[in-house]
């Protein structure tokens, strides 16, 4: 449908809509974004890490302006490359990345073709540099590493897409890290859709615990995965490296006689009362080099004769009682939330080339505007509102009318009188312009 230049509404025929407004835009809080990324060196850091197989001659759009402005659509809410034909002139965006229009859909595209395996790791080392600022920023003393698969629905004739048979569906199944304790993400891995849980976990989160050992000795480490990692490889990476652990165990018959000697089936007292309790023991599955702690968790809900049991293997000490370990591990739900956000904000797991190569390139930049976002709302939020989500952070911030306004030595972006949040706006600018990252 071609644009209409004006059209009058039924409700008030005095009411005119057209889109020739000029200079306008409804992105001026990605300007916020612009900021703080100065302020700690995102895309310095991110363009140092950049190296392309890039054979042009003639360049008008740089790799790393590219890469820039990818980030920040995916932030303002334009994950789809052919949004940049529609803001090639918007005065917000150009702003943003310093030049006089934006790279085009064809251009973003071939922008990925120019990734290859040692493209991808070096943005994941940008990554871990960035991460390693905010680290220290914090003066974090601890980091929890998470660890999880999730799955990208796939509707083509993809790259090593595959079926999964516990999603019941076509896709790939992407390895995920994230920091528990503050929601950073570390770390992620395009996978084909058909490979189990665990398969090269060793070789993902061995060089990050190798990274926080060397660059970090004093802090303290602890790995939480589900019944999938639950491999004796991935026990024995965390005890060399000194990283304690929490990871679920599946259930087997050995187990479940083990938990019935604690909390044989009998008739309750009462019946109309749940009972939750949690036992420690020593346990050794046959592939395990040597006995391990386990937790045991056994659960019978109100109006139940049975009780159901929850194994956990661990390496933490008696300094943790079996109710804290339990409760640490719970714990590890938030993760279900970053994931969420990764994929529903971000487009974490949009797939829609045909090169697995593309599919993880998008992947890892959709994980560094999730980064991005995840450190301005965290380190320049007020106290109540540090977990605010994407969507919430669009509405509030980001999704703000301004009009440009050119002078002689300066561009004003006049924001709109009647926005609702202007309060929390300016907040946010103050806190980025007074916070120093080194």
């Amino acid at each position: 449908m071609a644009t209409l230049t004006q059209k009058s509404l039924f409700f008030n025929r005095k009411i005119k809509l057209s889109n020739d407004g000029g200079e306008l835009s409804s992105d001026t809080g990605e300007l916020l974004f612009r900021e703080f990324d100065e302020q700690l060196g995102f895309s310095k850091v991110l363009s140092d890490h950049l190296t392309l197989q890039d054979d042009r001659k003639f360049v008008f759009h740089t790799n790393q302006n590219i890469l820039r402005q990818k980030i920040y659509q995916i932030i303002a809410g334009y994950s789809e490359d052919d949004a940049s034909d529609q803001l090639t002139s918007d005065p917000i965006f150009t702003k943003l990345i310093g030049v006089d229009s934006l790279a085009s859909q064809p251009s973003l595209s071939r922008f990925y073709s120019r990734f290859d395996e040692q493209s991808i790791d070096h943005l994941l080392l940008g990554n871990q540099c960035l991460v390693d600022k905010v680290h220290r920023f914090r003066k974090s003393d601890a980091i929890i590493f998470d660890l999880d698969s999730t799955h990208a629905d796939t509707y083509g004739e993809q790259e090593s897409t595959a079926y999964n048979t516990h999603y019941g569906t076509v896709g790939f199944h992407p390895l995920v890290a994230f920091d528990g304790i503050t929601g950073d993400f570390l770390k992620a891995k395009l996978r084909p859709g058909n490979v189990y849980t665990s398969n090269g976990v060793v070789d993902f989160i061995e060089p990050l615990m190798n990274h926080y050992n060397d660059t970090f000795p004093e802090t303290t480490a602890l790995l939480r995965g589900d019944s999938g990692f639950a491999v004796p490889q991935l026990y024995e990476l965390c005890e060399k490296e000194s990283v304690y652990y929490v990871i679920r165990l599946k259930s087997n018959r050995n187990l479940q006689r083990l938990a019935d000697e604690y909390h044989p089936s009998h008739i309750s007292s009462d019946l109309t009362e749940s009972e939750c309790l949690i036992d420690e023991t020593e346990y050794q599955a046959k592939s395990w080099s040597k006995p391990r702690k386990v937790i045991i968790r056994s659960e019978r809900p109100a109006g139940e004769l049975f009780f159901t049991h929850t194994f956990f293997v661990t390496s933490l000490g008696d300094t943790f009682t079996p109710e804290a370990i339990v409760h640490s591990y719970q714990k590890r739900g938030t993760m279900e939330n970053f994931i969420k956000e990764a994929k529903n904000g971000f487009d974490f797991d949009r797939m829609c080339s045909h090169s697995f190569q593309v599919n993880e390139s998008r992947m890892i930049l959709s994980l560094l505007a999730y980064n991005l976002v995840n450190w301005m709302r965290t380190l320049c939020f007020p106290m109540h509102q540090k977990n605010m989500q994407i969507q919430t952070i669009r509405t509030r911030i980001i999704k703000v009318a301004s009009k440009l306004v050119k002078t002689g030595r300066s561009a004003y972006f006049k924001l709109a009188s009647s926005f609702v949040y202007q309060a929390f706006f300016w907040q946010v600018l103050e806190r980025i312009q007074e916070i120093q990252i080194k």
